[in-house]
């Protein structure tokens, strides 16, 4: 079971990078061409500065769960350091359970948010609902609570004070 849900998380992680890399990529892409508009063509295209702004922020929710994976979670590393391993588990556990916690408040009012959103338009793209930019916090937790209980699971200490 252990194996199959860490295959499972891989899997949900590298879709997530894969959509944080083409969110990315995209931001720079429309950056691109809105530089030249503007200060080459003198004819700026507003609606590209509201598509950055989303793809940046669709970027981020898709980057954290590869971050919750490397264990670049909230932790007291001084108390992780001096404790013994059972301790140490203890700890794995009280992080993950706090970790969990925010995720689900960010998914539970990010559909909220979602939700009313929906009726509004994004500004300069009248016919886009603002659902689908607000609908990158659920989505971005739900790929996040996997990758917590991935590295729950199977620990993985990425961050540069702890990597192990």
């Amino acid at each position: 079971m252990k194996k199959i849900f860490l295959s499972f998380e891989r899997w949900t992680t590298f879709a997530a990078m894969l959509g944080a890399c083409a969110m990315l990529a995209l931001a720079s892409t429309l950056g691109m061409f809105q530089i030249l508009m503007r200060f080459v063509l003198e004819q700026p295209a507003e609606w590209t500065e509201v598509l950055i702004r989303f793809s940046l922020i669709w970027m981020v929710f898709l980057a954290i769960p590869a971050a919750f994976r490397q264990g670049a979670m909230v932790s007291v590393d001084v108390l992780y350091r001096w404790s013994p391993p059972r301790v140490r588990r203890v700890l794995d556990w009280v992080v993950c359970l706090a970790a969990l916690a925010l995720i689900g408040v960010i998914i539970w009012w990010g559909w909220d948010y979602a939700v009313r959103g929906g009726v509004q338009s994004m500004a300069g793209l009248e016919s886009v609902s603002m659902f689908w930019a607000y609908l990158a916090m659920p989505v971005g937790g739900l790929f996040s609570m996997v990758g917590i209980i991935g590295n729950l699971i199977d620990p993985q200490r990425m961050e540069l004070e702890t990597a192990q």
